[in-house]
């Protein structure tokens, strides 16, 4: 019998194609791109909602900086092996004040944000979810016992979820805009400490936002070790050649202690977001997940 015959007389079904949406071959696609993006924007969305988030504090810096513990100890274990490169491990020594910096300040921060009266969590410290600041920040807010956020994004080198973020609020993006739309659509400050490419990439997009009042919302920005940055970014040089305004560099507070750091984003996240000064129409129940103004 030939296969036409097979059709015409039904002895030989086909078996049933996979659902769409069950179907790997399309999902993973170009065609299937739109619902991999849309997939990065809900199932977060849910998530947020079901874990009561309302909006958060981002970190950002060098995920290269380690604790002091484990840099005293890399440092030990070189000069008893006498490796060559101490350089580079004093200066890992040298670094890893920050990274107890920004542990201070998640703390300092998420302690101050549990005792706000609200139905959903405020201000909760957030960063990409990897090591070293952003390792830093998280275990800060985990021992101030407050839930901790970390967006995460498949890289090839340095990027794997440390062992502080809450677990039902651990994220993997594949998006880079995806994850910059969460890190944005939910801060209400931002606190950047001494990092590289990502962290100047993400400083400088929140600043851009904020200066072409694109933000519907304030984001305060703190920008943290004074040292560092000055050495790193001439901001006069951008006033002196008109490519920014003097009024520019109210957009953010640089500060060098944790417990300074702390104060301005407390006295700020209290006026703009929790005190009297937010507009009148703002309803005072408790928004929903990261409402900002019209």
């Amino acid at each position: 019998m030939s296969p036409k015959d097979d059709w015409k007389d039904g002895s030989k079904l086909l078996e049933a194609a996979p659902l769409a949406y069950e179907n790997p071959l399309f999902l993973n696609s170009p065609d299937g791109r739109v619902l991999r993006i849309m997939s990065e924007y809900v199932e977060p969305l849910a998530r947020f909602r079901r874990e009561q988030i309302q909006d958060t504090v981002v970190f950002f810096g060098s995920a290269r900086f380690p604790s002091q513990e484990d840099a005293k100890r890399a440092m030990e274990q070189a000069n008893s092996a006498g490796a060559e490169n101490l350089e580079k491990l004093r200066a890992g020594v040298n670094s890893a004040r920050y990274y107890e910096d920004s542990r201070r300040m998640a703390f300092l921060l998420s302690e101050w944000a549990a005792t706000i009266p609200a139905r959903r969590r405020r201000f909760v410290v957030t960063t990409g979810g990897g090591p070293g600041i952003m390792e830093a920040a998280n275990r800060g807010a985990r021992e101030a016992g407050s839930k901790t956020i970390g967006l995460n994004i498949k890289l090839p080198f340095e990027q794997n979820p440390n062992p502080y973020i809450t677990p039902a609020l651990n994220f993997e993006f594949h998006y880079f805009f995806m994850r910059k739309f969460w890190f944005a659509y939910l801060a209400k400050a931002l606190v950047i400490f001494p990092g590289g490419f990502g962290t100047l990439d993400e400083l400088f997009e929140i600043l851009t936002l904020a200066q072409t009042q694109k933000l519907a919302k304030k984001i305060l920005v703190v920008i943290y070790g004074r040292e560092y940055w000055e050495k790193l970014i001439n901001f006069q040089t951008m006033i002196d050649a008109g490519a920014i305004s003097a009024s520019d560099l109210d957009l953010f507070q640089i500060v060098d202690t944790p417990e300074e750091g702390f104060e301005y984003l407390r006295d700020g996240l209290t006026k703009h977001h929790l005190g009297q000064d937010r507009p009148r129409h703002v309803s005072e129940v408790a928004p929903e997940i990261a409402k900002t103004n019209p």
